[in-house]
Parts: C-alpha cells; structure tokens; sequence
C-alpha cells in the first residue's frame, strides 16, 4: 500500500512550529502529520500452568498408606518383643532381618525418589527450551545447552557430540542457534537408538501376535513388551526408572495420546502405512498383528516425545512410517506366499 507524502521539518525551524488540535504541527502552509505505524507484537503462546486442586484419592491413597505403616510398625515391634521374650537370640535374629528391610526399603525410596526428581528435571528442561525458543535470550539458550551437557556427562555414546557443543557454544549468539547445535550433537543420536527400539519391539509385538494361538498370550506380551520399551525409550533419554516412575512415566504417555489423538484402531491403523487394499487382502490374524505392532509403534513414539529433554528443534519427529513401516513389507509378502 502506497502512502501520500509527508513534509518535515528539519533544523531550527522546526522551533517555529505550532501545536493545534488534531495533533498536527503547523508551520505557515506546510503540515507535519502524526502517523502511527503499528507493530504487531508476536507473542509467544504459553499455556498457563495447570493448578493443582485438591483430590480425594490422594489423601485416601496418603491415609491408607500411613494407616499400613503404622500397622507394619507395630506388628514389627511385637514379633520382635515375643520373640525376645521367649529366646533372646531369636529375637536378635528378627531384630537384624527387621534392620535389613528397613535399609532395603530406604534404598528402594531414595531410588524411586531419585527417578521422579530426574523426570521432573527432563520435564522443567523441556518446558524451559520450549519457552527459549519462542522468546529466549542466549543466556537462556546457553544455561540448557550447559543442562544437557551435564545430564548426559557420564555416558560415553555422546563424549564426541558434548566436546562439540562445548566448542560451538561461545561461537552462538541466539538461543535457537545453541538448541539447535544441541539438538544436533546431543539428541540426534539417541533419536536413532530410541527409533530403532520403537521398529525392534513393533516387529517382535507384530509378529508375535500373529503367531499367538489365545488372546490372552496377545494381552500380556502386549503389555510386557509396551512396559519394557517405555523402559528402554526412558534409559535412553533420561535414565532407566524404577517400578514407580515407570508407572508415572506410563500414565505420562497415555495422556499424551489422548491429547494428541495418538490412538486408533481397525483398519485406520493399518491404512496408514499400508494401505487399505492390503489391509483388506490380510487374514484375521495377521491383520490383528499388525494392528498390534503399529499400536506399539505409537506408544513408543509417544514415550519418544515424553522423554526427550528438548522438543524437536531442527529434526523432525518420526513418524509412524518409519519406525514401523516395515511391517507392510513383510505381511505383505506372507500374504503373497498364501
């Protein structure tokens, strides 16, 4: 859009000009018109933090929790007293075995304490880099390029990536830039071990399935195998966890398929990579198969987004084609050998 042209003053006269009412300044004939150029200020879409409210199985879960250990602790002190009372060595050997289990039980505590808190880490780094990318300054793009480093300190498969983000930090001036070289040297290599996770247990879950004779076989291997790759995706990214943050990290990936619509099921599943002639040409049971490995393929690609420590910067998140797309292949050609 063409704009007509404005005079203006410059030098000392411009002294000379005199102030009216509709904001212009006059000087004889000539007019300086106030022009406003709007700037549309892009600001970065934050979700705001969920509250949390007050829940009734939590306390439930918290009071009946206390109540058992209170139980446990007296039942504890009156073996052990019984036992004193009827042969002291007896009660020794309760006493010791009693201590064991307590020191046991800490170590199991300070472990799934520890996994929660490195959860919740990978979490407020995420959250952190996603922020820096829409409006971060270098010093907050450098302050989580220097996080990263240091989660992935003690594992020698990224020795080669962390010297270089090392390198290439001090050379960087935007947040975006450092993210960017962090994801490159970081993460795309646990990207490639983690995707080929997801493909090995989508096969083993495919092709098991269609072997299966009971559903039941089907259902627990199914969840066997979906455990042991949220395992696997979660001591790739960020630690292996113990029983207690696997299940938090299982409930994790479940909401992030229900808010994404990761799930589906039936032939949309299997149309997807491939096709729906081929879909309609397979059995019952390898169609089940199939059905089977892309879901796990899903879930795995879920826990992929869940537990990586940066969101996709430079790389492009897999897609379910190319973790699992082999599986076509194959059903394919069993299908022609039929």
């Amino acid at each position: 859009m063409s704009k007509a042209p404005r005079a203006i003053l410059l030098g000392d006269k411009a002294a000379d000009a005199v102030a009216v009412d509709d904001g212009a300044l006059r000087r004889g004939e000539v007019a300086i018109l106030p022009e406003s150029e709007p700037i549309d200020a892009v600001e970065p879409a934050v979700a705001p933090a969920a509250r949390r409210r007050f829940s009734w199985g939590t306390l439930f879960v918290a009071g009946l929790s206390g109540f058992l250990a209170l139980a446990a602790g007296v039942w504890v002190e009156n073996t052990i007293r019984s036992l004193m009372s009827q042969n002291p060595a007896l009660g020794y050997a309760a006493l010791a075995c009693a201590a064991a289990a307590a020191l046991a039980l800490l170590v199991m505590l300070a472990r799934v304490l520890r996994d929660i808190l490195r959860e919740r880490k990978v979490e407020a780094l995420r959250e952190r880099a996603t922020l820096a990318l829409a409006s971060g300054t270098p010093d907050e793009g450098r302050a989580i390029a220097e996080e990263l480093v240091g989660l992935y300190k003690g594992r020698a498969q990224t020795a080669q990536g962390r010297a270089a983000l090392q390198e290439a930090l001090p050379q960087l001036f935007a947040a975006r830039d450092m993210l960017t070289v962090a994801e490159r040297s970081l993460l795309t290599p646990l990207d490639a071990m983690a995707q080929a996770q997801i493909a090995i247990a989508a096969r083993r879950v495919s092709l098991v399935t269609a072997v299966s004779p009971r559903a039941l076989v089907d259902v627990v291997f199914v969840l066997v195998a979906c455990a042991r790759l949220l395992r696997s995706i979660a001591g790739i990214y960020a630690g292996r966890p113990g029983t207690l943050g696997l299940l938090r990290l299982a409930r994790q990936v479940l909401n992030h398929l229900v808010l994404t619509g990761g799930i589906a099921a039936g032939d949309a599943v299997i149309q997807q990579v491939v096709g729906q002639g081929l879909a309609a040409r397979l059995s019952a049971k390898l169609g089940e198969g199939v059905i089977n490995g892309m879901l796990t393929a899903r879930i795995g690609l879920a826990a992929l987004e869940v537990c990586r420590p940066l969101p996709f910067v430079e790389a492009r998140p897999p897609t379910l084609a190319e973790v699992a797309g082999d599986l076509a292949s194959w059903r394919g050609s069993k299908d022609s050998e039929g």
